[in-house]
């Protein structure tokens, strides 16, 4: 018997008007948007679901956190630096918003250049092939010698390459993210793999040096994050891999010591959303009485945003 498309006169139909919705017109929609106004103004006219929800919720829980005295916590990648943001978390930083910062090696490496020469980030794809990717003397030699300084002292690799800057004046310290976190007495650690880094490559680096200079930042890393439960908020930009690997390991160790981290925020901001930020930051961690929230966009725009939108709830 052949086959008879199906007869649609006895589907059931129910009024729309008992139907649960996600989106609402009064509730959801973007208000007015205007000339000249505030920043206030324009996170509130941003639609209430999705990534203006989700940004406005980031920003409440920053507020909220310094209100109460609790941590805010910002991971980065080294396109970050790249981007010309230290101005903006420098800003944040000395306003007693982020209360510490986390980076890999190539943040720091991008940093350091920027406070001596003013400039960084190299044409990899133009020198790679004849050899001279990655062997700059000065940053290679610098940053060595700033973390067998601040080994010899007990300190670890955030810490000691901020004090060299600072120490050394180097032209554009101003600029450094590294010396602001030093000279304002904030944590700024540094999680590095062996070999994913420049510096690396130098004949005056030496790897026990290295290793013990990343492994004090990471217990640094895990006291900080042992006091983010009951309110405190941990941001991850732009790592895909190395923050959020070390995020969720200082997180078992703090939970395993006994501090039961929960009930605090999380987000990721990122231009792509990659699986580990997503399950290591966003989600696991807060799969008690936490929250987790996504942002979608390029570093250079979206962190300025966040930026303003913190300080103007926060009046500084």
């Amino acid at each position: 018997m052949k086959t008879q498309p199906i007869d649609l006169s006895r589907v059931t139909t129910y009024p729309i008007a008992g139907r649960s919705n996600k989106v609402s017109l009064q509730q959801d929609f973007a208000g007015d948007i205007s000339a000249n106004m505030s920043v206030s103004d324009l996170l509130a006219a941003m639609p209430n679901q999705l990534g203006g929800e989700s940004l406005n919720a980031v920003i409440n829980a920053v507020v909220r956190a310094r209100q109460n005295d609790k941590p805010v916590v910002f991971a980065i990648g080294g396109h970050v630096i790249k981007c010309g943001l230290q101005p903006v978390l420098k800003k944040l930083i000395q306003a007693g918003i982020i209360t510490a910062v986390a980076m890999n090696g190539s943040a720091t490496i991008h940093d350091y250049e920027i406070s001596l020469i003013g400039e960084t980030s190299e044409d990899v794809g133009a020198v790679l092939h004849c050899g001279t990717f990655g062997m700059a003397e000065e940053t290679g030699r610098d940053i060595n010698a700033a973390l067998k300084a601040g080994v010899a002292d007990g300190i670890g690799y955030g810490e000691a390459l901020g004090r060299f800057i600072v120490q050394h004046n180097n032209p554009h310290r101003e600029a450094s993210l590294l010396a602001t976190c030093y000279e304002q007495g904030i944590p700024a650690t540094v999680h590095v793999a062996v070999g994913t880094d420049i510096i690396h490559q130098h004949p005056d680096c030496d790897g026990a040096v290295l290793g013990q200079a990343t492994f004090t930042d990471f217990r640094l890393f895990t006291s900080v994050v042992s006091t983010l439960g009951h309110g405190g908020v941990f941001i991850n930009i732009g790592s895909a891999v190395i923050m959020p690997e070390v995020f969720l390991k200082a997180l078992s160790i703090a939970q395993n010591m006994g501090f039961h981290v929960d009930g605090f925020t999380t987000a990721n901001f990122d231009m792509t959303q990659h699986y580990r930020p997503l399950q290591n930051v966003v989600k696991r961690p807060t799969a008690g009485d936490s929250r987790g929230l996504t942002l979608t966009g390029h570093h250079e725009i979206m962190i300025p945003l966040l930026a303003a939108g913190i300080m103007d709830r926060m009046n500084t």
